[in-house]
């Protein structure tokens, strides 16, 4: 065991829980209403919300996995970082609007908006379910973050005994979670990121600078690995599938509950657009963090013999831990380590938050109890949130940690189904809540079969077009058939005049 790096690590830990159990008094407010306990009272100013938003999106399984995909695949790791930089004009021109008719209705979640801009139950449920069973796996996958490295300090994270470090974790996210709800990860946020910041830093100078310099360090890398592979005999190849799988990741991003969520907690939608003029930040540090693969690439860190036991278990995911180990003393390898595992618990506490509020508004409420008091409906988010944390530690216990993986790249395409539900419902009231329902049931369909093909293992799938091969993300084929499913059912509906028109909201609902 490393003893120094674990007190460090350690330190660094019990430093955040108290900190998380404080954020209750931050800005104290009422936290028998949902609003004050799931969106922080919607109270978070510019600072605030740039962590958090930042937090949210740049997780613990980034850190470890962006490294681990650059290192095993090369050049196509990359696409996370174009998907980054597309989502934020998107997200400056629709979710503002979002946030306006949000809280003029007090609206919680997604699935609210639905409801209200539909009056369609049986959609807004759809779109509530779909969240839910999306996050869940994205809530497990932080897991890995933190299993990697507590096995580079040294534990055993094989057998019962080896799950017990990541059952502490999360029975301290649970308790600070449910005592202090959003206000938790929005001030933990900004000691995960700095600490974040400070360790790609100081990865970005120190192993170069011992490699020889970038350089030596591309001059190492296979040619295969820094370039993706031309266009062989009509077969687009990934040439295709890696600007696809960046488009179609950089709408899922901003439909994921726990995004919206972090979203309508910020003050008010220009304290939104200030930040997403500032996040691309983040996108600079993703950059470094993938040249990290390359990094542990050119140093042979797999092969070496006190790293290669870490491989031989964990595999490209133990990249970036690696360089850490090998390259740096003992108490800065606390440090990074406590960077990743922080890193995870801010954006599953915002997940398991973001589900809580779904379950509790447009299940719970909507359907078992619809005249439960303010107090009875926070109460059942706290236990909601505790059960979501539950589920997802289960995922990793009890299943092989592929599944989760393969669960989570399903999520992502799920969640592009919800697309023309929210987003066209922002701007327009044209298609028909049930055409939109048809679209998302085919999306859906669709693409779970299409995914089924390689076995879960692969979001592509190659569509044969013309004597061409075109494979691209399964998730945007998908949402491509929502689309024109939920277009010609709505205009059928329209002519057969059973169109439906409820909606609570009104054109001067999205000014502002």
């Amino acid at each position: 065991m490393n003893i120094v790096a674990t007190i460090v690590f350690v330190a660094l830990f019990l430093g955040i829980t108290v900190l998380g159990f404080l954020s209750a008094h931050w800005r104290k407010g009422d936290m028998n209403h949902l609003h004050e306990w799931g969106l922080g009272g919607r109270r978070f100013g510019s600072w605030i919300t740039w962590f958090l938003i930042g937090g949210d999106l740049y997780t613990a399984y980034t850190f470890v996995a962006v490294p681990a995909l650059v290192f095993g695949a090369g050049a196509l790791g990359f696409f996370a970082l174009p998907y980054t930089v597309l989502v934020y004009p998107m997200v400056f021109a629709i979710l503002p609007r979002l946030w306006v008719v949000a809280k003029k209705h007090n609206f919680i979640t997604a699935s609210d908006f639905v409801a209200g801009r539909y009056g369609s139950p049986a959609l807004a449920l759809a779109i509530a379910v779909t969240g839910i069973v999306a996050t869940m796996p994205y809530i497990a996958l932080q897991l890995v973050g933190i299993q990697v490295v507590i096995g580079g300090l040294g534990f055993s994270t094989q057998g019962l005994m080896g799950d017990v470090p990541l059952v502490i974790a999360f029975v301290i996210l649970a308790a600070f979670t449910y005592t202090s709800g959003l206000r938790a990860p929005a001030s933990i946020a900004v000691v995960k990121d700095l600490l974040v910041y400070i360790t790609v830093i100081a990865l970005i100078i120190v192993v170069p600078y011992k490699l020889g310099g970038f350089g030596d360090i591309f001059a190492a890398i296979p040619k295969e690995k820094l370039l993706l592979p031309p266009v062989k005999d009509g077969n687009l190849g990934l040439q295709s599938f890696y600007p696809t799988l960046a488009f179609g990741s950089a709408l899922a991003l901003m439909l994921y509950p726990h995004a919206t969520t972090a979203v309508l907690s910020a003050k008010g939608p220009n304290t939104l657009r200030r930040n997403w003029v500032f996040l691309p930040a983040y996108s600079f540090m993703l950059g470094l963090i993938a040249l990290l693969g390359y990094m542990a690439y050119a140093a042979g860190i797999a092969k070496m013999p006190d790293l290669a036991p870490y491989f031989k278990q964990y595999g490209p995911q133990f990249a970036m831990p690696g360089l850490l180990l090998h390259f740096f003393p003992s108490w800065f390898v606390g440090v990074g380590f406590a960077a990743v595992a922080i890193g995870a618990l801010v954006p599953a506490a915002i997940m398991s938050i973001a589900a809580a509020n779904l379950f509790t508004r447009n299940i719970y409420k909507a359907y078992f109890n619809p005249e439960c008091s303010a107090q009875k409906e926070t109460d059942m988010a706290k236990l909601v949130s505790l059960i979501v944390k539950f589920g997802a530690l289960l995922f990793i216990v009890f299943l092989p940690l592929t599944y989760a993986i393969q669960l989570q790249l399903l999520g992502g395409i799920l969640i592009l189904q919800t697309l023309p539900a929210i987003v066209t419902g922002i701007y327009t009231r044209w298609f028909d809540a049930k055409a939109l329902l048809l679209g998302w049931a085919a999306g859906l369909i669709w693409g779970i079969w299409a995914a089924s093909l390689n076995g879960f293992k692969t979001s592509g799938y190659a569509l044969h077009l013309a004597g061409m091969v075109i494979p691209a993300y399964i998730g945007l084929y998908a949402m491509v058939l929502n689309f024109v499913v939920a277009i010609v059912a709505t205009l059928v509906i329209r002519a057969l005049g059973m169109a439906n028109a409820p909606d609570v909201t009104v054109a001067a609902d999205y000014a502002g």
